[in-house]
C-alpha cells in the first residue's frame, strides 16, 4: 500500500524546477556569443581585453598578461563554439558511466576556469569601491573617475566571464542532478542522502567556516586601519607616507570597512538574525528572511573572492613564506572556501521539504 510519505512524493514530482531546463542553454548561448568575439577579435576588432589590450600595468599579475589578440583570440573562437556543443549535449543527451564523468568533468572545468582563473583581483576591487563611490558622489569625494579607474574596459569583460563561469555552474549541476536521477530542486533522492547535508550536521561544520570567513577579512581591516592611523603595521613608513600623501589611503581604510562589515554579516549565517530580520532593520523586524536573499548574494561574494584568492596565490613570493604568511591577502584563499562553505551549510539548514520531489 503507498504511504503518506510516497504519495506526497508523487504528487510533488509532478511540479518540476524550471532553472535546470534552460541551464544548459544559458550557458551555451553565453559560450557561443563570446566565442563570436572571440572570432571578431581574431579578424582585427578592436577591445581585446588581455594581454596586449590589458592595462599595462595590471599585465604582469593576469593570468592572460601575455595574450595577444593573433595567437588567443582564435583560441577563444573553437573554445566557444566547443562549449555550445558541450551544453547541447548537457540539454540532449543522458550518458551514464564514463561519458557522463567525462562531459560532468569539462562542465566544471569550463565553469572553474571562468570563475577562478580568468578573473582577478580588480573585480574585488570594483564591487568593493562601488559603494564608497557612490556615498562620495554628492560630495565629490573620491576625485576619479570610476569607470576608468576601477571599472575599464577589461575589467567589464572580467565581470561578463565571472557571470559565464556561474551560468556554467548552474549548467554543471543541473546536469549533474538530472543524469544522476535527482531532484533538479534540490539534488535529494529517493535512495536518501549523506549525513553531512542534514541540517544538524551543517549546523556544527557551517560554524567553523563562518567564524573563519569572520576572522579573515578582520585580519585584512585592521592593517588597513593601522594605516589610516599611520602605524606602520605590516608596511614600510616610506611606504605609508606615499599612501598618505595621496590619499588612497582612506579609500584603503573605506574598503576595509567594507571587508569587515562583510565578515560581520556572514555571522548571520550561524545566527538567528540570518533567519529573522533583527529589530534595528527598520519595516522588516521580525519578519523572515528568505534563504534566497543570503545564498544568492555570499555565492556571488564567494564567486568574486576565489578570483581575487587565486591571484594571491599566484602571485605571492612563495620563496619567503615569512612575507607571504605576513600579508592579509595571502588569505583570501581561506576566505573565500570559507564563505562557500558556510553558504552551502546556511542552504542546507534552511531549505526545507522540496516543493518539487517532497524529500526533507
Amino acid at each position: 500500500m503507498e504511504t503518506i510519505t510516497e504519495r506526497t512524493t508523487t504528487d510533488h514530482r509532478k511540479a518540476t524546477p524550471r532553472w535546470p531546463r534552460w541551464a544548459a542553454y544559458a550557458a551555451g548561448a553565453w559560450s557561443l556569443v563570446y566565442g563570436g568575439l572571440g572570432l571578431y577579435w581574431a579578424r582585427g576588432g578592436a577591445g581585446f581585453p588581455f594581454g596586449e589590450g590589458d592595462i599595462p600595468d595590471a599585465r604582469a599579475e593576469s593570468l592572460l598578461g601575455g595574450a595577444t589578440a593573433s595567437a588567443t583570440a582564435p583560441v577563444i573562437a573553437a573554445l566557444g563554439l566547443a562549449g555550445a556543443v558541450l551544453a547541447l549535449v548537457m540539454a540532449r543527451v543522458r550518458p551514464r558511466g564514463a561519458p557522463r564523468v567525462a562531459v560532468l568533468a569539462m562542465a566544471w572545468a569550463v565553469a572553474a576556469t571562468l570563475v577562478v582563473l580568468v578573473p582577478d583581483a580588480r573585480i574585488m576591487i570594483a564591487v568593493g569601491y562601488a559603494p564608497i563611490v557612490l556615498a562620495g558622489l554628492p560630495f565629490g569625494w573620491p576625485d576619479v573617475d570610476y569607470f576608468e579607474v576601477a571599472l575599464p574596459w577589461p575589467v567589464l569583460n572580467m565581470i561578463i566571464c565571472l557571470a559565464g563561469g556561474l551560468l556554467w555552474a548552474g549548467a554543471a549541476l543541473a546536469f549533474q542532478r538530472r543524469t544522476a536521477d535527482s531532484c533538479g530542486g534540490c539534488g535529494r533522492s529517493a535512495g536518501g542522502s549523506a549525513t553531512w547535508t542534514t541540517p544538524a550536521s551543517a549546523a556544527r561544520w557551517g560554524r567553523w567556516a563562518a567564524y573563519t570567513a569572520f576572522v579573515v577579512p578582520l585580519f585584512y581591516a585592521v592593517v588597513r586601519w593601522a594605516w589610516a592611523l599611520n602605524i606602520p603595521l605590516l608596511a614600510p613608513a616610506e611606504g605609508l607616507s606615499w599612501l598618505h600623501e595621496t590619499g588612497l589611503v582612506w579609500a584603503g581604510a573605506a574598503l576595509a570597512t567594507i571587508a569587515a562589515t562583510g565578515g560581520v554579516l556572514t555571522l548571520g549565517l550561524v545566527h538567528r538574525w540570518g533567519e529573522v530580520w533583527p529589530r534595528w532593520v527598520i519595516g522588516l523586524a521580525g519578519r523572515r528572511v528568505p534563504p534566497a536573499l543570503p545564498v544568492v548574494l555570499a555565492s556571488v561574494v564567494t564567486a568574486v573572492l576565489l578570483s581575487a584568492g587565486a591571484q594571491a596565490a599566484r602571485t605571492a613570493d612563495w620563496t619567503d613564506p615569512a612575507s607571504v604568511l605576513s600579508s592579509p591577502m595571502a588569505y583570501w584563499p581561506i576566505w573565500a572556501v570559507a564563505l562557500g562553505v558556510a553558504t552551502l551549510a546556511y542552504h542546507l539548514r534552511r531549505r526545507g521539504r522540496c516543493r518539487h520531489c517532497g524529500l526533507i
